[in-house]
């Protein structure tokens, strides 16, 4: 930790006391585990919020891209945080959201959020990456509509597979932390 930012230590925290948790669980991917990470706790909060925005804006702050979004419900604050935050860093970017299926009305969409034209660019992002589902789906749902994303962030990458799973659709997954770093003590 000796290493990490202000705002990576003041998250460490908070998800370390509200997301945290030991016991017997079952994730999303059908794993067990004797751990879980939930994020949400923490990016629902405007604490946890400001700080992962400040941090993902960091991650991404040399790459070109047209703009950030990612999964419902994983994403949903962290995008709102991201906006917020961009403006007042005077450099305000485009979000998305992307639904687990259409739209059962309207215009039958995927993606909510100002309209991307085909061929942009975004980063994607999540909450928590296990076998990186999530992302994959995202992927999908973008490709469907000719948008494409080369990197990936996560607050929390529980290594299990989700980089691998990202990197055989040509995406980089980033993570402000790992597994690992709550495991230790």
């Amino acid at each position: 930790m000796e290493n990490w930012s202000d705002d990576k230590k003041k998250l460490f925290v908070l998800i370390k006391k509200d997301g945290f948790f030991k016991g017997d669980f079952t994730l999303s991917s059908g794993k067990k585990s004797n751990y879980y990470l939930d994020c949400r706790r923490v990016t629902l909060s405007a604490e946890g919020a400001y700080y992962t925005a400040r941090l993902f804006l960091e991650m991404v702050k040399d790459e070109k891209f047209d703009a950030i979004g990612g999964p419902t419900l994983g994403a949903d604050p962290m995008v709102g945080a991201l906006g917020a935050v961009s403006m007042q860093n005077n450099k305000p970017v485009k979000m998305f959201i992307i639904r687990k299926e259409p739209k059962g009305h309207g215009r039958g969409q995927m993606l909510e959020g100002p309209t991307l034209a085909k061929g942009a660019k975004v980063v994607l992002i999540d909450d928590v990456a296990t076998t990186g589902k999530a992302f994959v789906h995202s992927l999908d749902a973008l490709a469907r509509e000719e948008i494409t994303a080369r990197i990936c962030l996560c607050v929390i990458d529980r290594g299990e597979g989700g980089r691998e799973a990202v990197a055989a659709r040509g995406c980089e997954l980033r993570s402000i932390f790992t597994a690992e770093d709550f495991l230790k003590d």
